[in-house]
């Protein structure tokens, strides 16, 4: 999630960010490249992984010195905006696909120096959706290189849903069927978990929803189009299908509990609810259906690494050389195994990798695995429209407008053709820049 008031910051920033950015390191002699690379893989397992990645690049290219600056997660856009604003950012960075639009609004990456390395790569090996998660407003240029992700979908029990005669649901009307059949709310037994809290977790669930109905925020000018008829009709089946979830306000714990514990056969969440499910050995009983009416529509993320502008040609070409070998399918595939089955590839070369085939958690899943990595294919996020990645969209996910509708709706009970107004008049008001959100 873009914090609030993090564009107004970071503007007001940029002046002296783009003076000396890159955290430039001297040369130590004998041609001695060294650059900076900032991460947020602080966990001990993790960082083991990374150092011997680090170490087998430096071993190929001993003219450069790579300098890692893990970063707690939680705190990392907050050292980002510090290290702009003191003209020190790291020459390449882990971002997300949100932050990085933040950077690129404050011309903080070197888009071609980014574009070098996907051509190297081969874009062509990357799921198409997780390109278009770093495409850039105009659609020319990109943000950064996908090294993993995650994707969100429904995940259902199938013996639970043979037990009724079900099988996977192929679309909203067998969604609601299932999730009927499975309400028994005097024993709390619901048909489905779906978030309904005030929050980013709701809003991402019901994007699935919306844009497999063809309901987006914006349209392909930029413009405001919430108040549409795919939009309330997206509202009105989530609000239906709420009536068969938990009562309050349902967030990441009480949506993942309800599905392990039993309580639901269905559940909408990430893929990192892939490592519970094999530890408590239920890896065959899982299935992953993605939410369909007129399309189907995958709510995903990828983790990227960005190359900071601003680098002298010895740093920028050792950056690029970085990013390259990390963009390699043996690297990408230790960086996914990281965390497997939470964590996925977004390139097709590390699916057919023997590593990331052989891997223990990998093999639990079967086919899902690959099936859940293709589902990238059909990524489809609020804001991103005929290919045009609009970066407004951080000021309107940062304005809480959608996730307090949707809360207002299941858990409020309150008008959809109302509370649908109120938030239209809301989004409005901000991209008027009539009420700036701090």
């Amino acid at each position: 999630m873009i914090k609030k008031g993090l564009y107004i910051f970071m503007a007001l920033m940029v002046t002296v960010a783009l003076t000396a950015c890159g955290g430039k390191e001297a040369n130590s002699g004998g041609g001695e490249t060294t650059i900076e690379f900032m991460h947020s893989s602080v966990e001990q397992e993790r960082l083991a992984v990374i150092n011997e990645l680090v170490a087998k690049f430096e071993a190929e290219n001993p003219d450069i010195k790579i300098k890692q600056v893990p970063v707690e997660e939680d705190s990392f856009n907050t050292k980002t905006i510090t290290l702009a604003s003191a003209g020190k950012l790291p020459a390449v960075l882990e971002v997300g696909q949100d932050f990085a639009k933040v950077m690129d609004k404050d011309q903080l990456i070197d888009k071609e120096a980014v574009q070098h390395v996907l051509d190297a790569a081969g874009a062509d090996n990357f799921y198409e959706g997780a390109l278009k998660l770093v495409n850039t407003e105009d659609g020319n240029s990109f943000t950064g290189v996908p090294i993993s992700g995650w994707v969100q979908g429904i995940w259902y029990n199938k013996e639970m849903l043979a037990s009724q005669g079900f099988e996977e649901p192929n679309n909203w009307d067998e969604v609601l069927a299932i999730a009927k059949a499975f309400t028994d709310a005097g024993n709390k037994k619901f048909g489905i978990a779906i978030p309904t809290v005030e929050g980013g977790f709701a809003e991402q669930a019901f994007s699935q929803f919306a844009l497999s109905n063809n309901a987006n925020i914006l349209d392909g000018n930029g413009q405001l189009n919430i108040n549409s008829s795919e939009m309330k009709e997206a509202l009105t089946f989530y609000q239906e299908l709420a009536k068969y979830t938990m009562p309050g306000s349902n967030d990441v714990t009480e949506v993942k509990d309800a599905f392990m514990n039993g309580s639901t056969p269905m559940a909408v969440y990430s893929t990192y609810i892939l490592p519970s499910v094999y530890q408590e050995g239920k890896a065959a009983d899982i299935g992953f259906a993605i939410p369909t009416q007129k399309t189907k529509a995958v709510f995903g993320t990828v983790s990227a690494l960005t190359i900071s502008s601003g680098l002298e040609d010895d740093q920028k070409k050792a950056a690029e050389k970085f990013v390259e070998f990390m963009a390699q399918p043996e690297n990408m595939t230790s960086w996914v195994l990281m965390s497997p089955g939470g964590a996925q590839p977004v390139n097709k070369l590390v699916i057919e990798n023997e590593t990331y085939q052989a891997n223990e958690v990998v093999k639990a899943f079967g086919e899902l695995s690959a099936e859940i990595a293709a589902s990238y294919n059909d990524i489809q996020v609020f804001g991103l429209v005929d290919g045009k990645n609009f970066l407004k969209m951080g000021d309107i996910t940062s304005s809480g407008a959608i996730p307090k509708l949707i809360n207002a709706i299941t858990v409020g009970g309150k008008s959809i053709d109302s509370e649908l107004n109120t938030a239209e008049k809301s989004l409005q008001q901000i991209l008027d820049k009539k009420i700036i959100y701090r």
